[in-house]
């Protein structure tokens, strides 16, 4: 739970309670936005459906926005948010390995287990694979250690990379939100009739 936990503010068992219920609302929520149906996300791949883009980008801009906010009335040390380490060679191997297993499974793994939570049977042929790699990579990890740690960056932020403030970033970000929401809407009106059923 972010700083919570850091300054001791709550205890290790109340920190893994919260994440449990936050988990189980997430997974709530993902499963009444239809993020459970495989065609669904994969819908984003062929341009058809664009829903997972703009409900996880409206969510990336609104917790950006208010985490600003927040740091300009001094309610949040934005010194005090993890950023997780970048090891670029493995970030973008495994984006590349991710994303190709979306487009085969039709899910990521969040996804995957929130479709298995209602009984879909491909979700669960999914999370089957999930574990194989997990153990191949784990079983192997000698293996490909220097590749895992290869390219690190430390724990970068975008906008000091670029050598914008955080503000001029956020706004910009924003503005290409708006442009992506635009040209999901026209993949939509494109390419939807070549996939109804």
């Amino acid at each position: 739970m972010g700083p919570l936990i850091v300054f001791e503010a709550i205890s290790p068992a109340t920190n893994l309670m919260l994440a449990f219920f936050i988990g189980i609302g997430f997974g709530f929520v993902l499963e009444q936005s239809g993020f459970s149906s495989s065609r669904k996300l994969a819908g984003m791949f062929y341009g058809y459906d664009t829903t997972v883009l703009k409900v996880f980008f409206t969510a990336a801009i609104v917790a950006m926005t208010g985490l600003l906010f927040f740091s300009l009335f001094g309610w949040v040390d934005l010194d005090m948010v993890y950023v997780n380490p970048t090891y670029l060679t493995s970030a973008i191997a495994g984006g590349v390995i991710m994303g190709a297993g979306f487009i085969l499974g039709g899910f990521c793994p969040g996804t995957s287990f929130c479709a298995a939570a209602i009984g879909k049977i491909d979700a669960f042929v999914f999370i089957g694979g999930l574990f194989i790699g997990i153990f191949i990579f784990t079983e192997g990890y000698p293996l490909w250690e220097s590749f895992h740690n290869a390219g690190f960056m430390g724990s970068p932020r975008v906008n000091e990379m670029i050598g914008l403030s955080q503000g001029v970033f956020a706004f910009l970000l924003i503005l290409a939100a708006f442009g992506m929401f635009w040209a999901g809407e026209w993949a939509e009106k494109k390419f939807a009739g070549n996939y109804r059923s």
